[in-house]
């Protein structure tokens, strides 16, 4: 079973169950400091999750394009992904843990027809502080699950997000799917890499204090994710992600450019780098934001994708002055475009910031070359050490196979196990940032956060009034630190517009404004001058933010009620973010 009937009967089924289908909000998240790119369905969903009213009601259903960027070096194993799309269904306090099991069972024995004696299923053990998930396992006695299928797991497996933050949280059931030809054994051991997780269903029943107590949530809610990659390997018989439909093309496309096989497993961890980058680099340049590649935050992993794409191809032989990348990425942009729209509109940006990528990328391999020649002239052992090959491949690209490779053909050898403890440190440490800036979500909404969200529509309307209609909101990054705010501009700002701008905010706080929600349909907000970043990613129903005669925008919130909770504004910083576009960075005190 392909993709897209995988997406369609997820879809239609709980439309069918009374679940609007709402677009996938953008790669590139709006107003959230906790992470570069949107990681899980739950993400654009968090105000709602915490109590804000949903435009298209308590049911929703989508599926949504995720990126993570904490295992990006374990990708080329037959499962790890940097994209990946993730379908979900949604209670706002509606429905909860009984509909929610009933209606997951029935959509993957009745419509994707698995079979149920190749399902097992895991619950929350519970804990001193919350007990044992024992309604969760019950109902799925009651769908044909029997009790050796389920296990009881300890809070790192089967609780959401972590029993750490504060917040909103509860007990997750997970789902899991016996891929293996092999008889399937009676009792579900979750140590068997033939199970694998294929559904979470998470049921928000809790609040954690900053107290650090557990008390029950008012409105219940259910958030719930399967992997659209992952289901569809199983569904078409396929151990190896990289071998189902969803790859077929872009698999075959690197056969053809470089000259070998797949199946050669000399070349199959390469070519899964290749096809998983490739894709990945097409969502990400094809979202609206634009982002460009660079040294820091997106445009840091996106250069870095590019970069190990390359460095792949040419591992393969691939004739890295040829066209290559262009034929993979309109491959990607044909595949995904009737779901993202955005890719067709942005197809020549993303064709041209991959070749300017690429031409620059060459010339840093270049220089690693003429780099590796001067130590290799100047070497004291007969052995490169941890430090210089951690050089090569940090600073000029270098995957330790072509250091090892170079190194050899000079007699050489490299210091591999200093090498890996280096590498594992890197590692480390850009797992520890990812950690930091993926909180679990829900950690970023809090009193101050909804004062900056509120102060991004009156900095956009300022702006507007000093630097002219051109200016446009491009995105925007808030934390409980100071806000962020991307906007449509050429020139550097002078210091009195950077002055005039600041009075107008902090003249818009002291006017004491009330701050309007509004809910209309899409187009009737837009008739009404109602201003939005992409209007293209929202529902057909949307929430809009009125603040008197200074702002009319289209957003998911948080707000406050009126301007004089905000403080005093002050501008810190206004720089360059990319062509075209400038960043201001203020604080509100």
């Amino acid at each position: 079973m392909k993709a897209i009937e995988i997406r369609n009967k997820y879809l239609d089924f709980f439309k069918r169950h009374g679940h609007a289908v709402i677009p996938s909000a953008p790669l590139i998240p709006e107003n959230d400091p906790s992470v570069l790119f949107t990681t899980a369905g739950m993400q654009p969903l968090v105000p709602y999750l915490l109590g804000e009213k949903h435009p298209e009601g308590t049911r929703l259903t989508d599926f949504q394009k995720c990126l993570r960027t904490n295992d990006i070096d374990e990708v080329g194993d037959n499962r790890h992904l940097t994209y990946f799309e993730m379908l979900g269904n949604w209670s706002l306090g509606d429905y909860f843990k009984k509909e929610s099991i009933e209606w997951s069972f029935e959509l993957l024995t009745k419509h994707l027809n698995i079979p149920v004696e190749r399902l097992a299923v895991t619950v929350f053990k519970g804990n001193d502080i919350v007990p044992a998930d024992i309604e969760s396992a019950k109902l799925w006695m009651a769908q044909g699950i029997p009790e050796e299928r389920i296990a009881f797991l300890g809070e790192d497996d089967n609780w959401w997000p972590n029993m750490e933050l504060t917040g909103p949280c509860g007990p997750d059931t997970e789902i899991f799917y016996w891929r293996s030809d092999e008889e399937i054994p009676a009792n579900f051991d979750t140590e068997n890499e033939n199970w694998v997780e294929i559904w979470n269903n998470v049921f928000m029943q809790y609040m954690h204090n900053p107290d650090g107590t557990f008390t029950p949530l008012k409105n219940k809610n259910v958030d719930t994710g399967m992997g659209v990659e992952r289901v569809t390997a199983i569904l078409e018989g396929q151990t190896d992600n990289y071998k189902s439909s969803i790859w077929k093309d872009i698999i075959a496309k690197i056969e053809e450019v470089s000259g070998k096989k797949y199946d050669d497993e000399k070349y199959t961890k390469f070519m899964r780098i290749i096809a998983d980058h490739i894709r990945a680099v097409v969502i990400i340049l094809g979202d609206d934001a634009k982002i460009m590649p660079s040294n820091k935050d997106q445009g840091y992993i996106l250069r870095r994708l590019i970069r190990r794409t390359i460095r792949y191809a040419k591992q393969i032989d691939i004739a890295i002055d040829s066209d290559w990348e262009q034929e993979l990425a309109k491959l990607v942009i044909d595949e995904y475009k009737t779901y993202y729209k955005e890719l067709e509109r942005n197809k020549e940006f993303i064709l041209d910031a991959l070749k300017n990528e690429k031409t620059k990328f060459n010339r840093t391999l270049e220089k690693g070359l003429r780099e590796f020649e001067k130590i290799t002239k100047n070497i004291q052992t007969n052995s490169i050490d941890k430090d210089t090959a951690f050089k090569l491949y940090d600073t000029y690209g270098f995957p330790i196979e072509l250091t090892e490779e170079l190194a050899k053909e000079q007699g050489l050898t490299v210091d591999m196990e200093g090498f890996k403890a280096k590498f594992e440190e890197h590692q480390a440490k850009s797992r520890a940032g990812s950690e930091q800036k993926f909180k679990g979500g829900l950690a970023s909404t809090g009193e101050i956060e909804t004062k900056y969200h509120t102060a991004t529509h009156l900095l956009n309307a300022a702006l507007k009034k000093v630097l002219g209609e051109h200016v446009h909101q491009r995105g925007s990054n808030i934390t409980a630190e100071r806000m962020r705010f991307d906007f449509t501009q050429d020139e550097k700002m002078t210091d009195e517009q950077k002055k005039q701008t600041e009075d107008l905010v902090n003249e818009y706080i002291k006017m004491a404004i009330p701050v309007e929600r509004l809910e209309m349909p899409k187009e009737e907000a837009v008739k009404i001058g109602a201003e939005c970043q992409f209007i293209e990613r929202y529902p057909d129903i949307v929430t809009v933010y009125k603040i008197g005669d200074v702002s009319l925008e289209i957003c998911g919130g948080p707000h406050v009620s009126n301007t004089s909770e905000l403080g005093t504004f002050k501008i810190k910083k206004e720089e360059s973010s990319s062509a075209g576009v400038r960043r201001i960075k203020a604080i509100l005190s």
